[in-house]
Order: C-alpha cells, then sequence, then structure tokens
C-alpha cells in the first residue's frame, strides 16, 4: 500500500459514508462524511500533527505497509477503540439518549469498520472489530490491493455521478412546497 492508497482509504471511508447516510443535505452529507473519516482521523490524526511538527518520525510506506512496530504504541490503542464495532454501537446509543434521536449519519462510523474488517490485513491494523469483549481479526485483502482499490474508486465515482445526476434531474421540491400548503 502506498501513501497515496493510505490517504485515499481515509477519503473513501469519508465518501462512501455520506453517500449511504448524508444524501439529505449538505448538513447531513458533511456530518456523515466526518463520522465516516472519524475512525481513521482520531487514530491517526495526533500522530500524523505530531510528524508535521516534527515530534514524530514518519515511517515509509511503499509497495508494502511499513513494520507496525515503527507505529507508536498510543496509535495502535486508539485504534483498537475507534474501530470496535462495541464501542460504536455504545457511541450510537449514547448520541441517541443525549439528542433524544437517532443521529443517522453516525452510522458512517460503523460501515467504516466494516469496510475495514474485510481490507486490512494482519500485516498491518487487523480491525479489532470485537473490543474489548475479544481479539478477534480478520486477515482481509490490504486496502491497497489493486484488486479492491481500482473497484473502489470506480464504483463511488459510478454511484456519486449516478447522485448528482439524479438530483439535477429531480424537481426542486423546495419550490413546490408552498403550493402544496396553499388551500
Amino acid at each position: 500500500m502506498d501513501e497515496g492508497n493510505a490517504q485515499m482509504d481515509i477519503v473513501s471511508h469519508g465518501l462512501w459514508g455520506g453517500l449511504a447516510f448524508g444524501r439529505k443535505n449538505r448538513r447531513t452529507f458533511c456530518l456523515a462524511f466526518f463520522y465516516g473519516v472519524l475512525p481513521d482521523l482520531f487514530s491517526f490524526g495526533p500522530f500524523y500533527v505530531a510528524v508535521l511538527l516534527g515530534l514524530a518520525e514518519r515511517p515509509h510506506f511503499g509497495h508494502e505497509p511499513p513494520d507496525p512496530s515503527l507505529i507508536p504504541a498510543y496509535v495502535h490503542r486508539v485504534y483498537s477503540v475507534t474501530h470496535s464495532l462495541i464501542v460504536f454501537l455504545f457511541a450510537f446509543a449514547l448520541l441517541w439518549v443525549v439528542f433524544r434521536k437517532p443521529i443517522w449519519e453516525a452510522l458512517a462510523w460503523g460501515l467504516h469498520i466494516v469496510f475495514d474488517i474485510f481490507t486490512h490485513s494482519y500485516r498491518f491494523f487487523p480491525t479489532p472489530f470485537l473490543w474489548p469483549i475479544s481479539d478477534f481479526k480478520v486477515n482481509g485483502w490490504p486496502w491497497g490491493m489493486p484488486a479492491i482499490f481500482i473497484p473502489n474508486v470506480v464504483f463511488l465515482a459510478l454511484l456519486y455521478a449516478w447522485f448528482f445526476l439524479r438530483q439535477r434531474r429531480a424537481p426542486d421540491r423546495s419550490s413546490m412546497a408552498p403550493e402544496r400548503h396553499r388551500r
């Protein structure tokens, strides 16, 4: 996996989340996109900020992933938390209680985890989706493999093209709303 594919992984998660749970309007899209990138943003974000500030050394991402031991232990610990379906379900329920309604856009977080279960191998950050109950992980196909990466990009492009074409062809419902209420 090269670094470009690692960055695309994060962007793809946001785009899948936005498409699946944020099609209502721009606000819901941005919220779903945020929840889609949240697991990686919270686990890897602080490390990359430390790298940018010169406080940590950046591991080399070539055709193969770097040795996981080159990534600080705190990243692995946070990754376990943010990539757990158990933690996600607890957080989703907590949001529901706090806001007194389900925050459907937050399901993009769960979708991120489900994608990662099958697109991360034992070699680099296998997804601990049952943490803290179990340490079971799936040896999936790495995200950077052309057989995974290329169809992902193609499907995203096709689905977003379909979505935007459909949006352009749909009548403007906001302009029709006042007429429905007049009698």
